[in-house]
């Protein structure tokens, strides 16, 4: 139902993809990842046609600790986009198989450079297949682009922004983690428990039965309005490393949340400072 949300441009349907696929000023980004490297495997054996294979761990990620998987500079992700034939004034659709987490983490990051026209297909790889439309084997070769980064400050914090924001009663503080994760019961960093006055709200909330395609808009904004959180405040989303939190930035975009930032070196940077205060 992506005609009835706020924000309907920042899905795509496998029709609109379809449709679109030839135009010069569409670029599509296959954004499916494993753990063990293998996401561009997938790629190889079947993808969107004229889709473009982007790891965004090793192309889109900083690699510096404590936080190894914070956004890449300006010059590192121009120059992946640039790379990917992403260029100034590109519409660009991410997909993935896997609900959109990593879709959403490149999106999120084309947003916070200034890319005012990125997608997500909506339902990812699956729903593209499911469709019965034709898939693609072949190794494109992209011609380089030109991508200039226009940062965009207010989607994007750091831990000394965030640790500013904390109890500010214009702030609402959203831990897009598994229960187990804000409850304490859980993690792998330092610590354990969530930010001050956060509220629960999974990533995994936010796609519908096959896990994959986005609930519609009144689904959506029950959760969110279940947990407290007003399109009247400014909506701070994290979790381990910004990954869950982008899905959930977008969630909340689509429903007309106007103000939300992801905290980007989240809990696993929040959590490895013991200065730092923490719930449980």
């Amino acid at each position: 139902m992506p005609g009835t949300y706020v924000r309907p441009e920042l899905l795509a349907t496998v029709d609109w993809v379809a449709e679109h696929i030839l135009r010069q000023s569409v670029r599509l980004l296959d954004c499916r990842w494993r753990p063990d490297g293998s996401g561009h495997e997938l790629y190889a054996c079947s993808h969107v046609p004229g889709a473009v294979f982007l790891d965004w761990m090793t192309m889109l990620s900083d690699g510096r600790e404590p936080a190894p998987l914070q956004l890449a500079s300006p010059d590192r992700f121009a120059a992946a986009m640039a790379h990917a034939g992403v260029g100034d004034g590109a519409t660009v659709v991410c997909y993935d198989d896997t609900g959109s987490l990593y879709a959403s983490r490149v999106w999120w990051g084309l947003q916070t450079y200034g890319v005012a026209s990125a997608r997500i297909l909506d339902g990812g790889w699956p729903a593209w297949v499911a469709s019965g439309r034709p898939s693609s084997t072949a190794q494109l070769a992209v011609e380089p682009a030109t991508f200039t980064p226009r940062l965009d400050p207010r989607r994007r914090l750091s831990t000394s922004e965030v640790r500013g924001l904390v109890g500010s009663p214009d702030i609402d503080m959203v831990d897009a983690r598994a229960p187990a994760d804000w409850a304490g019961r859980q993690g792998d960093a330092t610590r354990l428990g969530r930010l001050p006055a956060a509220v629960n709200v999974p990533a995994a909330l936010l796609t519908g039965d096959d896990g994959q395609h986005f609930l519609g808009p009144e689904a959506l904004s029950r959760i969110f309005a279940r947990a407290g959180l007003s399109r009247d405040r400014r909506v701070v989303v994290y979790d381990s490393a910004g990954i869950g939190a982008s899905k959930v930035a977008l969630g909340l975009a689509l429903v007309g949340f106007g103000d939300v930032a992801v905290y980007d070196g989240g809990w696993a940077e929040w959590g490895a400072r013991m200065d730092l205060p923490v719930n449980r």
